[in-house]
């Protein structure tokens, strides 16, 4: 809350998104796509396994993005964007164009 007592939208997108890995984690998914855990850690080198499996549970728990898990040996997941996090697209290509200049 702000001091107007209105949700205060910058403390939520900081809640839902904030910290060191989140944002990279759905840059990461919105240039590749689908991705699977595997490739998301290869493109992450300074993230440890769990930490990876912890922002993800975090992103999916918030819906902003989808597992897919596969019955099969070995065990096949795979991540991708949902509409929520989707939308955050233009964002990324605005902070993109900004680092640019």
């Amino acid at each position: 809350m702000n001091v107007t007592n209105e949700p205060c939208h910058v403390s939520m997108f900081t809640e839902m998104l904030g910290g060191k890995w989140k944002l990279i984690i759905i840059n990461i998914i919105r240039k590749r796509g689908v991705i699977r855990f595997g490739q998301l850690a290869a493109s992450i080198p300074n993230i440890s396994r769990k930490v990876l499996t912890d922002q993800l549970k975090s992103l999916e728990k918030d819906k902003l993005i989808s597992r897919k898990q596969y019955q099969q040996i070995p065990p096949k997941v795979e991540y991708s964007l949902t509409n929520k996090s989707q939308n955050l697209c233009p964002v990324f290509k605005t902070i993109e164009q900004w680092v640019d200049q």
